[in-house]
């Protein structure tokens, strides 16, 4: 089991930043792809950013240039550093990995972007 703890949402203005995070915890070990996405009301799920089974990152065309993915192995975080944000992000963020062969999420942080 894996168990994924999500924090940092809340509400920001046009062009400001947040930094989210997800704590991994359990069988963290053989965890090979670790990212986030997001849904918006009324929307699909879909995937914002994320660590691939080889390493590399793998970004949504809308957030390219504004967020960034990174992890920290010492203490089982990945993080979302989220700039220049725009009405448009507003969503749940779930926190994803997968370690095969099941899909793990997150319960969910809101963020809402706006004046």
């Amino acid at each position: 089991q894996v168990q994924l703890v999500e924090s940092g949402g809340g509400l920001v203005q046009p062009g400001g930043s947040l930094r989210l995070s997800c704590a991994a915890s359990g069988s963290i070990f053989g965890i090979n792809v670790l990212g986030w996405y997001r849904q918006a009301p009324g929307k699909e799920r879909e995937l914002v950013a994320t660590f691939t089974s080889v390493g590399s990152t793998n970004y949504t065309d809308s957030v390219k240039g504004r967020f960034t993915i990174s992890r920290d192995n010492a203490r089982n975080t990945v993080y979302l550093q989220m700039n220049s944000l725009k009405p448009e992000d507003t969503a749940v963020y779930y926190c994803h990995a997968y370690l095969s062969p099941r899909h793990y999420w997150g319960q969910g942080t809101q963020v809402t972007v706006s004046s």
